[in-house]
């Protein structure tokens, strides 16, 4: 798992960042699952964990303090481009989140700006198409089973 290369492309802003220091914990055909520090340091959490569901759109992390407690969960609405040539996986962040507090609260955000990039053409109908439904998928599964188990989901 040495080999492969995670990149993490935005497009508000453009931006196109190598994940060189997230560890790869566990890869199989759905999902990669790495542990992380924070790239831009934050007062209210400093590690993480992310699954990255390859086929369904989304990533989930778990964001923790110092002490390695759950301090909220993230999830990204994502488009994964594999480039098997080089071994290299680029996650195209599709503007679309899903905070989820420790007390159950759900709070979806940024649809501003999915609308922004859609209009100004920084994705395509086929990425808006995507990360809508991507983002339902995920909004009602967290309703349903709860997103801690996310990450312990199989596929």
């Amino acid at each position: 798992m040495n080999d492969i290369k995670l990149y993490r492309r935005r497009y508000i802003p453009n931006e196109m960042v190598l994940l060189k220091d997230d560890v790869i914990v566990y890869k199989d055909d759905y999902k990669i699952i790495t542990e992380w520090k924070t790239i831009r340091p934050k007062k209210e959490f400093t590690f993480g964990v992310s699954a990255y569901y390859i086929n369904k759109g989304y990533k989930v992390s778990q964001m923790m303090d110092e002490n390695k407690n759950t301090v909220f969960y993230y999830c990204d609405i994502i488009e994964t481009i594999f480039d098997e040539k080089n071994n290299i996986y680029t996650f195209n962040d599709l503007l679309a989140d899903v905070k989820v507090y420790n007390d159950g609260r759900v709070e979806v955000v940024d649809l501003d700006e999915l609308a922004d990039a859609y209009k100004e053409r920084l994705i395509t109908p086929i990425q808006l198409d995507k990360a809508l439904r991507s983002l339902n998928s995920l909004i009602n599964y967290i309703y349903n089973n709860g997103v801690e188990s996310l990450l312990l989901e199989d596929k």
